[in-house]
């Protein structure tokens, strides 16, 4: 399945709108990786725990979208927009939406 962040796809004519999909992923943090990204703070340089958990969190969460859109019978999903926000308490736990369109190509 074809994603994108544009309206259109270029070279191809979108033959039929299906309807917004979407895919939201929450996940808690947990004591390792808040161990190890404070560590990162004081000393500096990337956290890979907390990228890591990113990465899978919007991963997940685009397939939930495209799964959604496939049973739309969509071929691509144009427009996509990926949120991300920290919620609970204390901001213990991050979410990852992903919305766009559903279409069909010609």
């Amino acid at each position: 399945m074809l994603v994108t962040t544009t309206p259109t796809v270029q070279g191809h004519d979108i033959k039929k709108y299906l309807g917004v999909v979407c895919g939201e992923v929450v996940v808690g943090a947990h004591l390792g990786k808040d161990i190890l990204a404070s560590f990162t703070n004081i000393v500096g340089g990337r956290s890979n725990a907390y990228e890591s958990t990113l990465r899978e969190t919007r991963d997940d969460a685009l397939a939930e979208m495209t799964e959604e859109a496939r049973k739309l019978g969509a071929n691509a999903i144009v427009g996509t927009k990926f949120d991300y926000t920290v919620i609970g308490q204390n901001g213990s736990m991050m979410m990852v939406a992903v919305s766009g369109t559903a279409v069909t190509l010609a």
